[in-house]
């Protein structure tokens, strides 16, 4: 079987976002691995207007250009990697609107989740999770939170995400998650 092909999903699009950081050091850990292939995804080359469709693309093709663009990008995928920021107890609203633009391209696949916010992002991953078993994804158990002092710490740049040491075994076990998820939908979606 070839390697698994992950996205690094980084979820805010706002200037001053720990996002970029944080899924650099998830890549860093990531592209240790010799069973996955792993491309950071960036919301913000996907300019998606609010989503204003007729219904989801599972029941009516999208008309928008970018959309196609983001469905046909993210069908390429064995799994994804969700760096989400939470945003008033959930998802960031760029998020939840590429998340809706797509439907067969997320299912049965794999995913994960590395969070970060005055609650570790807990919040936000709950709410991912939900939204992605309505996706028909498989949320894997394991997610890494980034949280409290050391959250506070990393957003005003006093540290580094990769100067929290405790992280690296975190994000190592959601990985080896991710890879049995992966490789068992990847194999189930052939048959």
């Amino acid at each position: 079987m070839s390697n698994l092909k992950i996205a690094i999903i980084i979820s805010s699009t706002r200037s001053n976002r720990v996002g970029l950081q944080a899924a650099e050091y998830v890549e860093s850990i990531a592209s240790k691995r010799s069973d996955m292939n792993f491309e950071i995804v960036d919301l913000r080359d996907y300019p998606l207007p609010f989503f204003d469709e007729v219904a989801s693309n599972a029941f009516v093709p999208s008309k928008n250009p970018v959309a196609q663009k983001w469905q046909h990008f993210i069908a390429q995928f064995d799994g994804y990697v969700f760096v989400t920021a939470e945003y008033n107890n959930s998802i960031t609203a760029a998020l939840k609107n590429a998340l809706d633009y797509a439907y067969p391209e997320w299912n049965r696949k794999a995913a994960a989740y590395f969070s970060y916010g005055s609650a570790g992002g807990a919040r936000a991953v709950q709410h991912l999770r939900d939204i992605c078993i309505e996706l028909q994804m498989a949320p894997v158990r394991h997610s890494v939170l980034i949280q409290g002092a050391d959250f506070f710490k990393v957003m005003t740049g006093e540290v580094k995400v990769k100067d929290l040491e405790y992280l690296e075994p975190l994000v190592n076990e959601m990985l080896e998650q991710l890879s049995w998820w992966a490789k068992a939908l990847k194999e189930a979606r052939k048959k």
